[in-house]
């Protein structure tokens, strides 16, 4: 099958020719690319209508794969990181000038889960980084669940992993590094 968990070599190899992935997180299917690949985010974000400005969310299986892009946190806040993450928290943190704006939008925080999801993490962990993660869906509809809605909706543009989402009704909170306000 192709772009199948198993074989993480041809979805790495997939991933560096700028190409797009579907697969399970936390409450549905997530859209994702190669964070540092600017043509594929582009990609991303015109498959979905989804204006740059919003910002993205990065999925990571540890703080390290995410770490080049945002300011330093001592090891007891990459630990509440990693604790927030089980609880489907994403915090806006702030970023680093160097992160690319295609991530950040118009914004100086970047969005980063360090993501419990079973198989999303051993995604991340298969691929040694981190990796973008918007619902798949086009911005204002209902977010796909299963393999098959994946496959009906984005057809050959995107390599569909098999898997089961998580349990979790909604999507992720967003909220603030700095004071945890809930954003959304």
């Amino acid at each position: 099958m192709q772009g199948c968990f198993t074989n993480i070599a041809s979805i790495a190899a997939h991933l560096r020719r700028g190409g797009l992935i579907a697969y399970p997180t936390e409450s549905c299917y997530g859209l994702g690319c190669d964070p540092d690949n600017r043509i594929a985010v582009q990609r991303l974000l015109r498959l979905k209508q989804r204006p740059q400005h919003k910002g993205l969310i990065l999925i990571a299986a540890s703080y390290r794969q995410v770490a080049r892009y945002l300011q330093p946190i001592t090891p007891t806040q990459q630990q509440q990181l990693k604790s927030a993450g089980a609880q489907a928290i994403t915090y806006l943190m702030p970023a680093l000038h160097s992160a690319p704006r295609w991530l950040r939008g118009n914004h100086d925080t970047l969005a980063v889960r360090l993501t419990a999801h079973k198989q999303a993490a051993q995604l991340c962990r298969g691929l040694n980084s981190a990796l973008v993660s918007t619902s798949a869906n086009r911005s204002g509809q209902r977010p796909a669940k299963t393999y098959a809605e994946c496959r009906h909706l984005f057809g050959k543009k995107v390599w569909v992993l098999p898997g089961r989402v998580g349990k979790r009704k909604k999507p992720s909170s967003i909220r603030m590094w700095a004071d945890g306000k809930i954003i959304r």
